[in-house]
């Protein structure tokens, strides 16, 4: 297993988790309830993290930078169905699948 997401704030973990399982990934949530450790543990140990096995980690770890990326999106076309979609969408609202990675 391979963490590839923790924050402090549990909202943004759970975001991120299930767009994880959206994606077909198989995800451990570890820290979910340990914030009452808050004192016995340092802060950050307790922060929610996001678990996936070695295999999935390159494509977990792909949509997870897709999430903090901030950079201005343009339309684009989707490579297994040919759609147009908006810049908005995170996936091709035809078929679902993912946009190409950028270089």
């Amino acid at each position: 297993m391979k963490l590839v997401y923790t924050h402090q704030n549990g909202i943004l973990v759970g975001s991120v988790k299930a767009l994880l399982e959206q994606a077909s990934i198989k995800v451990e949530m570890k820290n979910e309830y340990a914030s009452g450790a808050v004192g016995e543990l340092s802060a950050i140990d307790s922060w929610p993290e996001i678990w996936v096995s070695n295999l999935d980690e390159e494509r977990a770890k792909i949509i997870v930078a897709r999430l903090q990326d901030n950079t201005p999106r343009e339309e684009w076309v989707c490579a297994a169905c040919s759609e147009s979609n908006d810049a908005a969408f995170e996936v091709c609202w035809q078929c679902q699948a993912f946009p190409p990675i950028a270089p």
